[in-house]
C-alpha cells in the first residue's frame, strides 16, 4: 500500500469527483496612471511635511464563464498644511483571472479579496515608482486587509439591508 493519497490535489477522479477550487492569473497590466506635480518647483523649496490621503477601490467584471477582469485603483494626494496639492498620484492595476470550482456564493469574495491581494504588490511598487520619479520620497503604500474590509462591506449591506432603506454598498472602497 502507498503513503501518497490516491487524489492529493483533489483533482477529478475517475468517477468524475469535483475539482479543487482554482484561482489563475491569465494577464497582468497597468491600465492608467497618472502623476501630477502641479507647484514644481516650487514646491520642492518647502520643508513641510504633507498630508497624504489614500484612497483604496476594486472592481470586477465576467469577462467569460470563469475569467474575470479584477482593477485595484489607488488614488493618493499629498497636500502642504495650507491645503495646497504637493503630488497626486492616481493609478489602477488590473488583472485578468480564471476562478473555477468555486460555489457561487464565494466568488465574489475571492474577486475582491483573493485578486487584490495578488495585485497589490505590483501596486504598491507602481505608486512608490511613480512618487520617486516626481522627486518625492517613495510613497511607501501600507498591507491592506482585503478580508477586513470585504468583511466590514459585508456587515455595513446586512444593516442596510436590515434598515430596509435599500441602498447599495460598494464592494470595497
Amino acid at each position: 500500500m502507498s503513503d501518497t493519497p490516491a487524489n492529493p490535489n483533489n483533482a477529478a477522479g475517475p468517477e468524475g469527483q469535483q475539482t479543487a477550487p482554482a484561482l489563475t492569473v491569465l494577464a497582468q497590466y497597468l491600465k492608467d496612471l497618472s502623476f501630477e506635480n502641479p507647484h514644481a518647483p516650487a514646491v520642492y523649496q518647502s520643508n513641510s511635511t504633507p498630508k497624504i490621503e489614500v484612497n483604496v477601490d476594486v472592481q470586477g467584471r465576467a469577462l467569460n464563464p470563469n475569467q474575470y477582469e479584477i482593477e485595484l485603483s489607488v488614488a493618493a494626494r499629498a497636500n502642504r498644511e495650507d491645503g495646497e496639492a504637493m503630488f497626486v498620484v492616481e493609478a489602477t492595476y488590473a488583472g485578468v483571472f480564471e476562478i473555477t470550482n468555486v460555489p457561487r456564493e464565494q466568488l465574489e469574495m475571492v474577486m475582491l479579496v483573493e485578486c487584490p491581494r495578488l495585485l497589490f504588490p505590483f501596486m504598491r511598487q507602481i505608486v512608490a515608482d511613480a512618487t520617486r520619479n516626481g522627486n518625492f520620497p517613495p510613497l511607501m503604500l501600507e498591507p491592506i486587509d482585503f478580508m477586513g474590509i470585504y468583511i466590514a462591506n459585508q456587515q455595513r449591506r446586512a444593516a442596510e439591508q436590515g434598515n430596509g432603506n435599500g441602498e447599495q454598498a460598494t464592494p470595497v472602497n
